[in-house]
């Protein structure tokens, strides 16, 4: 391949960016990129129009991607068009002057993105708070409400792999944005983009917060837990390489609750993440370390964050082996946990999560909602007493974090477990009860990663073209929730959703990974749980794994 088969257009934007790019290292990188590019080599190349194929889209979550320079990659240009638009539709939009508070996680590069915001918000006007150190991301989310900001920003890729980056931006009540915001913003972003990067003003005289925060955030998490509940359990604890640590521990000792045991091995901030294949506590394999530890010490129970601390894990003895509990398990527990207590208010869960919820709330006589996928549509369910999905979030304090919260959420089951053991009972002896009351609800994901985007959408427009009438023998109703119909309460959106006397399933795309996700739910009856619940679990772990082959089928995928 030589250089004149490659597009010049392309080889003048990638050095148009390197000699504009304030970051020496990744200007270097791409100068490196360019040079083999033209010497021929053919995966440069590659990588090359990817990175420039076009702007990162701006949307409901922000932006993520791999680091690297191009519009397409996150990076210090990206990151500068991205503060300085949000800073111009927060201006447009009457909030110009107010704070904005900004954190960041211990990703590489975090702490420079956050910077960069920092400087671009104070030179447009704004009072910018910035982290003084890597802080859980519904830290952050607090303090957005508990120092009277109009929004705020938390750079951040969550639990994606190593060499991803994100930036996930909030308004003035703690909640994520959604449509039409998002599609403003990234307009304000374009205009931005389209002018060189050194126009955008910067100013050093941001204000640096850390005590101050986290000790509010902390002093609230103190407050969940009533002065006479029972405080005795011990537990394993894994930050998975991330920022929950420092704060977990002190919110755990604020409300008087026992030190957990902590997985040394991933304990501290480590962008490599260099103990696990993803850093995400639902992917196999990455809670091995934390539950070996719990083997060796005989701990009650097992609770992970994920790398920003906004989603919490919980592992348990489950028939007589140490197993991690699924989303729906740990929503149902901590759902019936709010109810047992007769938290008043709207529940919650997405369209994707086990309908168990919704059942639980009803008997309680509490009103429920399914929200489309995501916190910034459960966060922002008014008068919202307990809200979860199935991907390991939990919203357990709406009133201070509108969010997913993995340190309250891990507070809260610390209390749930610590008040069981005094009774003489066991996580599994409640998820027992519960599936006696209500029937068993197992729930399974079918995820399908690609690297070709065509799978998805192929699989996507199948389903739509040639929707089952039947699932495990039983009569279906599809609903394509693109076009959901004047009845349904949800916005539009890409998925489709299944429903049957028995089942429940929700087909999409994943919104921040590369993957095509299946959600599938089998129900049982209470009084088939009443009578054998042994047998009525395998029966419908049996109907889950044909319901699994089912839709693989439909999909295309088998």
């Amino acid at each position: 391949m030589s250089e004149s088969a490659i597009d010049p257009g392309l080889l003048a934007r990638a050095e148009a960016w390197r000699q504009a790019d304030p970051d020496s290292a990744t200007a270097t990188a791409l100068g490196g990129l360019i040079e083999s590019a033209r010497a021929g080599d053919a995966a440069a190349l590659t990588e090359l129009q990817d990175a420039f194929a076009g702007p990162l889209t701006f949307g409901t979550a922000g932006l993520r991607a791999a680091l690297g320079a191009g519009p397409a990659r996150m990076n210090r240009v990206v990151v500068s068009q991205a503060a300085a638009g949000f800073a111009q539709w927060l201006k447009a939009h009457g909030h110009a002057g107010g704070r904005v508070l900004i954190g960041f996680d211990a990703r590489y590069n975090s702490d420079v993105f956050a910077r960069d915001t920092a400087e671009i918000m104070q030179a447009a006007g704004f009072e910018a708070l910035l982290t003084d150190q890597p802080t859980p991301t519904p830290v952050v989310a607090f303090g957005i409400q508990q120092f009277g900001c109009v929004a705020g920003v938390v750079v951040t890729a969550s639990h994606n792999p190593p060499q991803d980056n994100g930036y996930k931006v909030y308004l003035g009540d703690g909640s994520q944005i959604v449509p039409p915001t998002d599609a403003e913003i990234a307009a304000c972003i374009a205009e931005v983009a389209a002018e060189p990067i050194s126009q955008v003003s910067r100013d050093p005289g941001y204000r640096v917060i850390g005590e101050e925060l986290v000790a509010a955030y902390v002093q609230r998490c103190g407050e969940l837990v009533p002065e006479n509940a029972p405080r005795e359990l011990s537990w394993v604890y894994t930050a998975m390489h991330g920022v929950g640590a420092r704060v977990v521990n002190r919110a755990v000792h604020a409300a008087g609750l026992p030190a957990g045991i902590s997985v040394a091995q991933q304990n501290d901030p480590d962008p490599a993440f260099p103990t696990v294949a993803f850093p995400n506590p639902e992917e196999p394999g990455a809670i091995d370390l934390a539950l070996a530890l719990a083997e060796q010490t005989g701990v009650d129970v097992v609770v992970a964050n994920d790398p920003d601390a906004d989603r919490c894990a919980v592992a348990a003895v489950m028939g007589g082996s140490w197993r991690m509990l699924s989303g729906d398990e740990l929503g149902a527990l901590l759902g019936d946990d709010f109810l047992r207590r007769g938290v008043q208010g709207v529940y919650a869960s997405s369209v994707v999560s086990s309908t168990l919820l919704g059942r639980m709330a009803q008997q309680a006589g509490q009103p429920f909602v399914t929200t489309l996928t995501g916190f910034k549509w459960i966060g922002r369910v008014p008068g919202l007493a307990y809200g979860y999905e199935e991907a390991i979030g939990y919203c357990t304090d709406p009133a201070r974090v509108p969010d997913k919260d993995g340190v309250t959420a891990l507070v809260n089951i610390l209390r749930i477990v610590a008040d069981l053991r005094a009774q003489g009972l066991t996580i599994e002896d409640r998820l027992d009860e519960i599936a006696r009351t209500f029937g068993l609800h197992a729930t399974a994901p079918l995820s399908v990663r690609v690297t070709d985007l065509t799978i998805i959408s192929d699989a996507m427009a199948r389903l739509r073209a040639n929707p089952p009438s039947t699932l495990l023998g039983s009569t279906v109703t599809v609903i394509d929730l693109a076009e959901p119909g004047p009845d349904s309460h949800l916005p539009p959106t890409n998925a489709v959703e299944i429903t049957g006397d028995r089942v429940h399933v929700v087909v999409r795309p994943s919104g921040t990974e590369p993957k095509l996700k299946c959600y599938l739910e089998v129900r049982g009856t209470p009084d088939a749980a009443q009578v054998d619940l042994p047998g009525e679990r395998a029966r419908i772990a049996a109907e889950l794994s044909q319901l699994r082959e089912e839709m693989s089928g439909v999909l295309g995928l088998s």
